[in-house]
């Protein structure tokens, strides 16, 4: 218990709020690699084009550095594409208001919360909701994912079904 709030609680808050799954986990188990922010600097459209993606985002070495800080992460599983920015920012309020005041959510993909971002770090229109993508920050979500024993598979086909994967670091 951490704060008068029971961290394995937060699974359940997680879906009741939305998630279609949720796993807590040690912050050690985010697994962080160059390659994957270099993936978006050099294989995303969305480059440069949102605050939440490089360059504006944190390097792989700033997120090890946050890592440092952290003991917990709950793992969210969304289906739906569109809800879980929101969502997300709910989570950490959350976990903000029942006393972690270090929450701190790590979104998926590209931000989509405006169609043309202004991409100016003083003047975001949704500061309290847009959040980097864990991508973005280095984070190797599939093994991340992998560790935490949830099955992630490559999409091949636009036909396949997927899941965004966002974090909450707790404590």
């Amino acid at each position: 218990m951490e704060n008068g709030f029971n961290l394995d609680e937060f699974e359940e808050i997680a879906i009741k709020k939305g998630a279609a799954d949720a796993k807590l986990i040690k912050a050690d188990q985010v697994k962080v690699a160059d390659w994957v922010y270099w993936k978006c600097r050099y294989g995303c459209v969305s480059y440069g084009k949102t605050l939440t993606c490089p360059p504006h985002s944190p390097t792989p070495d700033q997120t090890r550095k946050l890592l440092e800080g952290y003991e917990h992460a709950v793992l969210l599983k969304y289906d739906s594409a569109e809800d879980y920015p929101r969502l997300l920012a709910e989570l950490e309020k959350e976990a903000f208001l029942k006393g972690i005041y270090s929450a701190w959510g790590l979104s998926s993909g590209a931000c989509r919360l405006c169609e043309d971002c202004t991409n100016n770090p003083s003047g975001c229109r949704h500061p309290g909701v847009a959040r980097p993508a864990m991508e973005a920050c280095g984070i190797d979500v599939f093994a991340t994912a992998l560790e935490a024993g949830w099955d992630l598979r490559v999409k091949t086909s636009k036909d396949d079904s997927f899941h965004r994967i966002c974090m909450i670091l707790l404590v």
